[in-house]
């Protein structure tokens, strides 16, 4: 059995941020990481953006030069995929080969949630969450003219972003309302649909699929619960992630909705740690809720606290959320959660294409989503840090800078 110090499985941003962590702190033991893709760490967001738009070439994306992780010896056990955990003999099972560690680190995301209908399996339905999901759309694009999106998330809103760009006639489909109503309020939702719809997305809200109609082995129309058509060429489906959790939680570790943690990013195993998309744990910004974060800030600062615990430095996770999404010539900001807010304030006017949406919940900052507003997204941060009722009437005046916002 091989044997190393410190396991680190997933290769994505929280793998990659880990491995870094260890070796900037001066860690001198024997460091791998397990990914199930055969690709050193690479960033996730540009899949639905740059890379996806052919702006960035998979080299711009990876985290790090692959020469890096063999400068540093840890050692990269790629296309392998972890399919058991013994906490008490302490090692993991990945194929046919058992592997020992000293401390465990479990960064392994989610998976892309799929459709339970007919047709969601054909090979022109996609997903956006690794490589060689973008890649095969794109060896694709040329012989595609419609494409039909089913989700109105980031991932979807970017996607469409791109084809439209591409000049491919795009349905976007969301079951909601509006388009980011789990995660944005009204005003945000309303401006991005428009945006959409200026740049010829069909973009349909209160959007019921049934299934999707297959011919000849690959997917050729949407077909929706009031009977409606929608021919297409391609689909990609964007409805969030499913942890990938299934061997913490098989071996004993507590969760559900994700794998619990501390402060400190510790499961409930002895000597198991898990940090990124699938780590549900407490934070104050969202009043102290249980929650799993979708980001690369999450990623990157729960890997960082795990580290420094496994050096002996107790620093407790209580990183400021923050957020981004390019959309066209858009730059979304986010900065802190706006779960449970009961008023927004909106600074500047949708129409510009430049403003702030403010999210209040008591009467004091929780968040801001900054369109093309650089300004206010720095200095709103401080105001989500402390936590102070503000002077709304300052608030929604786009001319006084935020850091000038007087106390109510």
């Amino acid at each position: 059995m091989s044997y190393y110090d410190v396991l680190i499985v997933g290769a994505g941003h929280a793998g990659a941020q880990a491995g870094i962590a260890l070796r900037q702190a001066g860690f001198e033991g024997s460091v791998a990481m397990i990914g199930d893709e055969q690709y050193p760490p690479y960033e996730r967001p540009p899949l639905s953006k740059e890379y996806f738009a052919g702006d960035k070439s998979f080299d711009r994306i990876l985290i790090r030069p692959a020469s890096f992780w063999e400068e540093r010896k840890i050692d990269m056990l790629l296309g392998r995929r972890v399919r058991s955990i013994d906490p008490v003999g302490k090692f993991v099972t990945a194929g046919d080969e058992e592997i020992g560690y000293g401390k465990l680190i479990w960064c392994t995301g989610g998976t892309p949630r799929t459709l339970t209908c007919n047709g969601a399996d054909a090979p022109n339905v996609h997903a956006v969450r690794r490589r060689d999901d973008v890649d095969a759309m794109m060896a694709t694009l040329d012989s595609v003219s419609h494409v039909t999106i089913i989700g109105g998330g980031y991932i979807g809103l970017e996607a469409a972003a791109v084809l439209s760009k591409f000049g491919k006639r795009v349905v976007l489909l969301e079951a909601l309302d509006r388009v980011l109503a789990r995660v944005a309020g009204e005003d945000l939702s309303r401006f991005y649909e428009a945006e959409h719809r200026a740049h010829g997305v069909d973009l349909r809200t209160g959007a019921r699929m049934d299934c999707i109609e297959v011919t000849d082995g690959k997917a050729t129309a949407v077909l929706m619960q009031d009977g409606e058509r929608i021919a297409t060429d391609m689909v990609i489906v964007g409805i969030g992630i499913i942890p990938e959790t299934g061997p913490l939680i098989a071996a004993g570790a507590a969760g559900g909705n994700g794998v619990d943690v501390d402060a400190f990013c510790r499961t409930s195993l002895p000597d198991i740690y898990a940090v990124g998309d699938c780590a549900s744990h407490a934070n104050r910004f969202a009043g102290g809720a249980q929650m799993r974060l979708e980001s690369v800030q999450n990623a990157n600062d729960q890997a960082k606290v795990a580290v420094a615990h496994i050096l002996g430095k107790e620093e407790a996770y209580d990183a400021v959320p923050w957020f981004w999404s390019n959309q066209y010539d858009l730059k979304l900001q986010t900065v802190g959660l706006s779960t449970g807010f009961d008023q927004t304030v909106l600074r500047g006017d949708p129409a510009t294409r430049s403003f702030s949406v403010v999210y209040l919940k008591g009467g004091k900052v929780i968040a801001l989503d900054c369109v093309n507003m650089v300004k206010d997204y720095v200095q709103g941060r401080a105001h989500v840090l402390s936590g102070a009722a503000l002077d709304v009437a300052q608030l929604a005046d786009a001319s006084v800078p935020l850091k000038e916002v007087g106390l109510a």
